[in-house]
């Protein structure tokens, strides 16, 4: 028989290996011998390695020798997911008696861990795959054990039922078991104990044996025996270590809860570690349907809707009492809670998945490897930061594992002795533990960067702006009122004491009387940053008025605060706007959510192209169920106030010149409406099916939306309504092809009706635009949607000028491309009609007269304190606009140039190349 490989290790290891060897080829047989020799050198290389590497490995094959070929046709395959379920009931199916169940469970564990480990240390298995194998036989030793003894103590003490309500008739009950921590996440160590929490339906109790038990009883019970087959040491060792610690109340509370006693303890008793911990959470045994719906009750209180910045504090706050423990235990050389360790890699990922997880459902997930490439793109963390978090996690847990290897023990701790350093070193591939130590500090030094850059470590925490104690003596009311005066002023404050003055009526204000002890606590910290700041500003006072209105409309949500105390740069952002601009305070003060936009400076002032916003806007949809409406609103709202909030940020810093700013807000509402034609299309379809163009031919959608005003001439301002007109063109005869049709007029009608609803709804975050629909054919006495031939004939015999006017600057802003094209055909046609120019001039002389009489300023002759209205008075923006369509109207069928833009500055350009106007005068509009 060939023999070890033991040359190929370093010196220290050659005689622990030789002797381990030794010992096991004593017990082997000959026939175990004759297999063994036939295997290629490689196996023999493989076979070092894990001697080397597991103490465990080689004592399970000295005593049972043949294991280790048994595991011959395992070693270099993968297994399934369901692979360990299929095998463990079949080994379970000839046991008789809980003492078999036990010493069945420890027998299959001992075998698949040692192919673990073997292919871990050689590694032919991923890290995702061992974790993955490892979660994997946890859930079946928890499944099929739960199964056996649920069988047993329904034959003992019946089954358990629920109680029969509301004419619903008593079903039976069965246990539902979470995994928490790493079981939970499918990311188990070698050696990792499991985190469990128990939990059934309904209250009631048990049918079919001669002594009831109720069902809190019963499930106890079960739990108890549970916890026994998998947690208990007999001769042949555990399955796992269960710790139940992470239930509801702790050691203190029920074993096995009701799942309305679950829902209760969570929403009124949870604490902020309980969220960080469920984070992970998964129904890995038992009763699989009733555990989801648990889950899905439970997750309300693990993701807020609302951007949720204490979970910095709490983390901190976790990761302090951390750092204590490891100073207490001298745990530095802990490859999970020391410095740099795989908890800080945890950390950084749920902080952001507790701040923005109920916003972003794609943070919602349980896997580690899946969290961490999310976070260029969710959170805006540089790519090369997540790049070294995702190797410096693979090589810690990799560490881990070679550390548990050695004994199946629960360790992460780095060792001491020379021998064991010798064997951690040879484990992870490198030649000495100098080189590998280097490496692992490399790793540890990047994780603990990246995470004081997240969570601002308590122990370095700085004061965050200069002359800190001033400030805070300020705050806290410590000054005399004449130094708090004069300290306002040499600060840069205006001198009248209105800075005094409102700092005072906040100080007073109720709502801060009322203030929670932790809410408090943040408003004291902010508010000496958020003072110095607005110091600094180019009018100190003025800008301190519009913040404050800001934080009096936050105090009740006090992680806004949180969110401007973590982020300096988004606080000196809020300042700096806030300070050029009281319509952005207004903003902020309605929308606080929107403050999230000031952390990521760089896309605050580079708004996306239209592109951009579409695959942004489409990406946050798709993310949303289909049939939930409101959440679907919620989200385009929140998408139209971030980027128009972002424009604003862009032109107030002068990064985006006037006519961008109109394309931008002009872009946001076509992207808008393009998504809300097709949320209101598939409502619609899915009721009646689709509307037919002609017999047998659906539409597809044949329906446009077209812009008129400022939506049509690309010149949107930030208070901009729409005016927007419905057309379709499909057969007003025919009706729609689903199983309950309705005619086709009535279904765009329907179809106009729900798009005006979706963007007028006043909803918890405003409306979307107010929808002005007045310049459809007929006015408001017209019908909602008309056909382009309908549109054709209204425009040709029967509209006024102004009305042709009006569609100098219309144009399709959404909808069908074939039906855009038939559109502006005829919008051609209808402007190129021959005018009479006189008429046409008088026309519009006198329409432009009744808007100034109508909407102008009522100025008197000798009024000292006349007003202009930039818009409508002479002189003003309409006077501009008015004469452009004149010169589109009068003169579009000679120089057809002056109708294929819609846009004031573009037909300005066509009227001065056709001579119309004077360069200078076209300059001078």
């Amino acid at each position: 028989m060939q023999g070890l490989l033991t040359e190929t290790l370093p010196t220290d290891l050659q005689a622990h290996v030789a002797q381990h060897w030794e010992s096991i080829s004593e017990q082997l047989t000959h026939e175990q011998q004759q297999v063994l020799s036939g295997q290629s050198p490689s196996f023999w290389q493989a076979l070092t390695r894990t001697l080397a590497g597991s103490d465990y490995a080689a004592e399970q094959w000295r005593r049972k020798p043949e294991l280790l070929t048994d595991l011959l046709p395992d070693l270099l395959r993968s297994y399934s997911d369901t692979h360990y379920a299929q095998a463990l009931q079949g080994h379970l199916s000839t046991v008789n008696s809980e003492n078999d169940l036990h010493q069945a469970l420890r027998r299959f564990r001992q075998r698949e861990m040692v192919r673990i480990i073997w292919r871990d240390l050689n590694r032919t298995a991923t890290l995702v795959e061992t974790t993955g194998d490892l979660s994997n036989l946890a859930d079946a030793c928890i499944d099929q054990a739960l199964r056996w003894l649920y069988a047993q103590a329904c034959t003992q003490s019946g089954t358990p039922m629920s109680r029969p309500s509301a004419g619903k008739p008593a079903t039976p009950q069965q246990l539902v078991v979470i995994g928490m921590g790493k079981l939970g996440a499918r990311e188990l160590n070698l050696s990792s104990d499991i985190d469990l929490i128990f939990a059934f339906p309904h209250s009631g109790e048990t049918e079919g044996a001669r002594r009831c038990l109720d069902n809190q009883t019963f499930f106890n019970r079960l739990s108890q025996r549970l916890i026994a087959a998998l947690d208990n040491t007999t001769a042949d060792g555990f399955v796992f270590r269960v710790d139940m610690r992470l239930r509801p109340y702790g050691k203190s509370g029920i074993l096995a809860p009701c799942f309305a006693a679950m829902e209760e303890y969570y929403q009124d008793q949870g604490r902020e570690w309980e969220r960080y911990a469920m984070i992970k959470a998964r129904v890995v045994a038992g009763d699989q349907e009733c555990g989801a719906e648990l889950m899905e009750a439970l997750r309300p209180f693990v993701y807020r809707k609302y951007l949720d910045f204490s979970a910095f504090d709490s983390l901190r706050d976790m990761k302090a009492m951390i750092n204590r423990e490891v100073r207490r235990r001298n745990l530095d050389g802990n490859v999970k809670l020391g410095p740099g360790g795989i908890r800080e890699v945890e950390f950084i990922a749920q902080a952001f998945q507790l701040i923005r997880g109920g916003r972003d459902s794609r943070l919602q997930q349980r896997e580690l490897r899946h969290i961490l490439p999310l976070l260029p793109e969710t959170v805006g963390m540089p790519q090369q930061a997540v790049t070294e978090l995702e190797q410096a996690y693979r090589f810690l847990r990799d560490s881990e594992h070679a550390l548990q290897a050695v004994a199946d023990q629960q360790t992460q701790e780095l060792p001491q002795e020379t021998f064991e350093q010798a064997r951690i070193a040879f484990s992870m591939g490198f030649d000495d533990w100098e080189s590998f130590y280097q490496t692992l500090q490399t790793h540890r030094q990047r994780v603990r960067h990246h995470f004081e850059q997240v969570i601002t470590p308590v122990e370095s925490e700085e004061a965050p702006v200069q002359d800190s104690d001033d400030w805070e003596s300020l705050w806290q009311g410590d000054m005399e009122d004449a130094a708090l005066d004069d300290f306002l002023t040499q600060q840069g404050y205006a001198p009248d004491g209105e800075a005094a003055k409102m700092i005072a009526e906040l100080q007073a204000n109720r709502k801060v009387a009322v203030l929670q002890p932790v809410a408090r606590e943040r408003l004291d910290r902010l508010m000496p940053q958020l003072l110095q700041q607005c110091a600094g500003a180019e009018a100190p006072t003025r800008t301190l008025q519009r913040v404050l209105e800001l934080i009096e409309a936050v105090l009740r949500r006090s992680a806004y605060l949180v969110l401007l105390v973590e982020n300096p740069g988004a606080l000196a952002q809020l300042v700096r706007l806030c300070s050029a601009s009281a319509w952005f305070a207004q903003q902020l003060a309605r929308q606080p959510i929107l403050l999230d936009e000031l952390i990521d400076v760089q896309s605050l002032y580079a708004p996306p192209d239209r592109a951009h916003l579409e695959d942004e806007l489409r990406q946050q949809l798709l993310r949303i169920p289909e049939e939930d409406v409101e959440q679907l609103m919620e989200s385009l709202r929140y998408f139209k106030h971030a980027h128009v909030l972002r424009v604003a940020a862009a032109e107030i810093s002068g990064t985006l010149p006037l006519m961008k700013v109109s394309d931008y807000l002009t872009f946001i509402a076509e992207v808008i409406l393009t998504r809300v034609l097709e949320i209101a299309w598939r409502m619609l379809t899915e009721k009646h099916g689709r509307p037919m163009r002609e017999p047998g031919v659906p539409c597809d959608p044949d329906f446009i939306i077209v812009g008129y005003g400022k939506m049509g001439g690309i010149e949107l301002s930030y208070g901009s309504d729409l005016d927007l007109v419905f057309v379709h063109n499909a057969d007003s005869q025919l009706s729609t092809d689903g199983d309950k049709p309705i005619p086709n007029q009535m279904f765009f009608t329907r179809l106009g009706q729900r798009i005006i609803h979706i963007l007028n709804t006043l909803t918890h975050s405003g409306q979307l635009y107010e929808v002005d629909m007045r310049l459809r054919p007929s006015g408001n006495s017209g019908l909602l949607v008309s056909s382009l031939k309908a549109f054709e004939d209204y425009q040709l015999k029967e509209a006024w000028t102004w009305e042709h006017q009006a569609l100098v600057r219309a144009r399709v802003v959404a909808g069908c491309s074939r039906l855009q094209s038939d559109f502006e055909a005829t919008r051609k046609r209808i402007l190129e009609q021959p005018r009479e120019l006189e008429k046409l001039a008088t026309d519009v002389v006198e329409m432009r007269r009744k808007m100034r009489e109508h909407l102008g300023s009522k100025n008197k002759a000798d009024d000292e304190n006349a007003v202009f209205n930039l818009k409508q008075d002479r002189g003003g923006i309409v006077d501009i606009e008015f004469l452009v369509q004149f010169f589109a109207l009068a003169y579009g069928a000679k120089y057809p140039a002056l109708l294929t833009f819609t846009d004031n500055i573009r037909i300005l350009d066509a009227v001065e190349q056709a001579s119309l106007l004077s360069a200078a005068d076209a300059e001078l509009l």
